[in-house]
Order: structure tokens, then C-alpha cells, then sequence
């Protein structure tokens, strides 16, 4: 008995040493106050706006906390630019003078594209968890990239682009991306998981004893995590998923299930993905937001983020995305001029972008 003892000490000791680094949490001495419910307090309205990329710089590799000064140019630099794109622009200009004029190195940002400064909001600041400065939200794999692709989901992607190239896409609403039709906001911002965007990166999170609602404010979406319950049939297929949370110690833990295809992260998810998230209070100020994406229908190995939720000022506002999609017509009616006069027709940025 006692050699049996040592050996499961021992193994125990090493998959302690070998489990990855997300899988520790947050290390805080902070304790969360807890609500009327007893509950670890995470209610009030909160932003995950970052100028932390999604997926890391090549330039770093494995290495994802920047130094101070990495991070204070990057600060530096968003504030420069923000700087010029609030400069007023001379209305006697012609369209080809104006700065920008290209619509930037994303395609669609600049004075004479489909946003100006002044319809976005993606932050200022890079990810911080306590004290680390973050190079990319994704933490695993190593790389700060997504995984490989399977075959399977790399043939529908090709699929899918191929499609795109065809004109397909404006064949009919129904043809284009759920952020465009206003079904769920746009980028993943309505998750899970929850991700920033260009702007709107705002959520109310409302507490009682039976759920936790997540309101968010792109398209107005609600997410409602029932506590301690169990998923519903797996042949339903909801928008944000089907979520059950449960609290671990001062951690909301939150898996979902069911999600619809069309709103998954770059090239779709299938019906097998699973995204667990830990919501945690570090800070007075701050929830660490970690979630982990599995889906071995359509990547190789799970993918692993964490990013923060800091305080947002104010309350959430409608996001009336239908009343202001004019863009939809706009692309269709486009589509039908160009097939009536025989030439194809294609106005870029592809399936995944909004029409507002």
C-alpha cells in the first residue's frame, strides 16, 4: 500500500507540473464580495474593448506578455491614430484627396469607407492581467494562433469561398452573414466566446438565483445561463448556444452547447463544439474571462483565450440593427443591376462583415 501510495503521489505531482498554463486560473488573492444569493458578485456593466489582437504577431511566437515599453508604443500608437482620424475633415476635398481614401489596410476603415472614427470604439489599451500585458487574446496553442484546420472543415471552407467568388453570396438575404442579417452581432462579440470588436463591446451581467443574464449590447442580443441544469435535446440548435453555468469557489463556470453553425469563428463550427468559460473577479475592477473552444469536426486541438472584462460607464442602449440596415438592400439591389447589365458582382470583404 505505501508503494502504491508514492506512485499516485507522484503522478499526481506530475500532471500538477504538466497541466498548461490556462488550466491554473487566475492567480489572485483578491475574494470577490458576494451578492444577496451568495453568489461571487459579477454584476454591473462591463467592456472587453482591447487593442490585444485576437491572434498573436508572428514576431513574438510562444512569447505572449509584452514588455512595458511594447505595450506603451501600442498604446502610443492607437492614441496617435485615433488623433488623426478625429481631425476634422476640409468638405471642399474631393474624394480621391482624402486621406485614406484606399478604406486602410482592414479593408473598410477610413474617411471615404464604410466606417469613420467616428462610428467605432475598439479601445485603447492592451489586454492586462495582473500586471501582464498580453501579445494576443488566444493563449493555446502556444502560438497564439488558431489550430490547423481538419480536412473536413477546410474543404467547406474552400466550399464557401468558392461560393463567395460565384456571386452566390447575393443570391438573397438569406445567402448572407448572420452579423449582416441582424440575427447575432457580428465577430463572435455575442459568443460564446464572448470576443471584441470594432465597437459596442459593451455587457450587463444580471444575477439571480436561477440564472445568469448576459446582456449584450451589439444587436441587442441576451444570453441566459440557467444554473445547476442540463442541456436541452442536441437537436436543438439556438442562437448563442444552449448555456448551464455553475459556480467553482469565487468562479462562474459556464459550458454551452447547441450552437448554430452560421456563428461560429472563422470558417463555422459543427455540432459537436463545446465552449466552456470561467468568469472570475480578480479585482474590484476587473473579471478574468477565460473560455476554451473544442470542436474536433473542425479543429485539430482546442483553442484557449482570456482576456479582461473591465468597467464600462453608462448603461446599454438599443442596438437597432434592422431599423438601420440599409446596406442589405443596398447589396442586393446592387447584385440585380449588375446581373440585368451581365457583369459580375462584387462589392469585397467577403460573408463575414456587417451591413450596417
Amino acid at each position: 500500500m505505501r508503494i502504491r501510495a508514492t506512485f499516485f503521489a507522484a503522478s499526481a505531482a506530475t500532471l500538477l507540473i504538466a497541466a498548461p498554463a490556462w488550466a491554473q486560473g487566475p492567480k489572485t488573492a483578491y475574494h470577490a464580495p458576494h451578492n444577496a444569493l451568495g453568489q461571487p458578485d459579477l454584476s454591473g456593466v462591463w467592456t472587453n474593448a482591447t487593442i490585444t489582437p485576437l491572434t498573436r504577431p508572428q514576431k513574438f511566437g510562444a512569447r505572449n506578455v509584452l514588455t512595458q515599453d511594447e505595450a506603451a508604443a501600442a498604446e502610443a500608437a492607437t492614441q496617435a491614430q485615433i488623433k488623426r482620424a478625429d481631425t476634422p475633415t476640409d468638405p471642399n476635398l474631393k474624394v480621391t484627396e482624402l486621406k485614406n481614401a484606399d478604406c486602410g489596410p482592414d479593408g473598410i476603415s477610413g474617411f471615404n469607407c464604410g466606417y469613420n472614427q467616428g462610428w467605432k470604439d475598439p479601445g485603447t489599451k492592451v489586454v492586462d492581467i495582473n500586471g501582464e500585458k498580453r501579445a494576443s487574446i488566444i493563449i493555446s496553442p502556444a502560438d497564439g494562433r488558431f489550430p490547423p484546420m481538419t480536412p473536413d472543415a477546410q474543404a467547406k471552407l474552400r466550399e464557401r469561398m468558392a461560393k463567395m467568388r460565384s456571386g452566390g453570396f447575393y443570391d438573397g438575404p438569406e445567402a448572407r452573414a448572420a452579423g449582416e442579417r441582424c440575427l447575432v452581432g457580428f465577430g463572435s462579440t455575442g459568443g460564446p466566446p464572448m470576443l471584441p470588436v470594432m465597437y459596442n463591446n459593451n455587457y450587463q451581467i444580471v444575477q439571480t438565483k436561477d440564472e445568469v443574464i448576459i446582456v449584450v449590447e451589439m444587436d441587442h442580443d441576451v444570453r441566459h445561463i440557467r444554473l445547476n441544469g442540463t442541456h436541452v435535446p442536441s437537436n436543438i440548435r439556438q442562437w448563442l448556444g444552449d448555456s448551464i453555468g455553475h459556480f467553482e469557489g469565487d468562479t462562474l463556470v459556464v459550458e454551452t452547447v447547441g450552437m448554430r453553425p452560421e456563428e461560429g469563428m472563422r470558417g463555422g463550427i459543427s455540432d459537436r463544439a463545446k465552449v466552456t468559460e470561467w468568469f472570475t473577479r480578480i479585482a474590484p475592477n476587473k473579471i478574468d474571462y477565460r473560455f476554451k473552444l473544442e470542436d474536433p469536426q473542425t479543429y485539430t486541438a482546442p483553442l484557449v483565450g482570456e482576456l479582461a472584462l473591465n468597467p464600462s460607464k453608462g448603461q446599454l442602449y438599443e442596438y437597432a440593427c434592422h431599423e438601420g440596415n440599409y446596406a442589405m438592400t443596398g447589396m442586393l439591389a446592387g447584385a440585380r443591376a449588375a446581373e440585368k447589365e451581365g457583369r459580375p458582382y462584387d462589392i469585397g470583404g467577403g460573408p463575414g462583415g456587417e451591413g450596417n
